[in-house]
């Protein structure tokens, strides 16, 4: 599904990746299209002779077949190390992915200590799995939409991965009222990343404390909460940042409905958009003749850039027909005959005379 710039971008990519690795890091490299495939079995050390065969494998990729993530996300999360290592999992797509929920399971399920960072490049990656993705594995997400901008975008990407990771991250109140936080879990912080929470509560209190892990040891810090300003719309951003983190359990909860009902309140307190919550505006300015008959017609998605439709899946019969301009040909034909039969018939009666 990649054909054009996107194979291109994600060759680039590729080469960038590799280039980067240090001697001591432990890298695959895995293929997907309709089908899966693995340059080595497992992880190999990084040497001479293992980055020589990757980048051999990566200037033979080719764009072909379909955008089938299941099993390569199955073969990238089952490769585990016991050297104590941080295994970071950079997947690359174009393709407009449909099984959001499956594959947001199989995060779920086996990502165990493990970091999930996605790029989209091109013109149409599923932007909300890919950013679901890298959020429910501790990751990033990252969007590349022309070839000029792969260099840049991902050598911030692996400057991120270079640097220690603050993990574990935990936060606690001092004792003050009755307090809501979101989101409940916080994400691992990489190079330049803020930590952003947002909370309401009755009582303020004067001191939070953060833990967490960085190399290993243990890290905390305190921040003081007296002093800051007073901005409208925060309410907004805690009743957001509410229902995302929500909408992430509610596949993956017994308590679905319960679930949806505190979304569902929380978004018409705040009057926002949600799955389950629309804004309506009603303009009572006429559009259209009451009884006027409607047209409809399939509204085809955006393709990615580039793609070679024929390649991907062959040659496709053409089976539809202008119908609508035959209709208006035999109308016209009809109306021609009618006019014709009726001056013939004239004809004849003046002859009649």
């Amino acid at each position: 599904s990649m054909a054009g710039t996107s194979i291109t971008q994600a060759r680039a990519a590729l080469d960038l990746a590799l280039d980067d690795l240090r001697p001591g890091d432990r890298f695959n490299i895995i293929q997907f299209n309709s089908y899966t495939e693995q340059l080595f079995k497992s992880p190999q050390v990084v040497d001479t002779d293992s980055l020589r065969a990757a980048k051999k494998y990566v200037d033979r990729l080719t764009a072909e077949g379909g955008t089938e993530m299941a099993p390569a996300l199955n073969a990238a999360l089952a490769q585990t190390d016991d050297n104590g290592m941080v295994r970071q999992i950079i997947f690359l797509t174009d393709g407009s992915i449909g099984n959001e929920d499956a594959l947001f399971g199989i995060i779920r399920q086996k990502l165990g200590t493990s970091r999930l960072f996605t790029v989209g490049i091109g013109s149409a990656p599923n932007s909300h799995f890919m950013s679901g993705a890298a959020s429910f594995g501790r990751g990033t997400y990252t969007y590349i939409g022309k070839i000029s901008e792969v260099q840049e975008k991902m050598q911030a990407l692996f400057d991120k991965l270079k640097h220690p990771v603050l993990t574990d991250l935990h936060i606690q109140w001092e004792d003050g009222g009755d307090l809501e936080a979101w989101p409940q879990k916080l994400p691992d912080l990489y190079l330049g990343e803020p930590l952003l929470l947002t909370a309401r509560a009755t009582t303020l209190p004067a001191t939070l404390q953060i833990t967490g892990r960085v190399t290993g040891r243990d890290w905390h810090s305190s921040l003081k909460l007296q002093g800051g300003s007073r901005e409208n719309g925060i309410a907004v951003l805690w009743a957001r940042t509410k229902i995302t983190a929500l909408m992430d359990q509610v596949n993956s909860s017994s308590e679905s409905a319960a679930i949806k009902k505190i979304i569902i309140d929380t978004a018409m307190e705040h009057h926002l958009v949600s799955k389950y919550t629309s804004l309506v505006a009603i303009d009572i300015t006429p559009a259209r003749v009451r009884d006027e008959i409607l047209k409809s017609a399939a509204v085809p998605v955006n393709l990615p850039a580039g793609w070679d439709y024929e390649k991907v899946f062959g040659s496709m019969p053409r089976t539809a027909t202008a119908a609508e301009l035959h209709l208006l040909i035999g109308c016209i034909l009809f109306l021609l005959s009618l006019l014709q039969a009726m001056f013939l018939d004239r004809r004849q009666q003046r002859h009649a005379r």
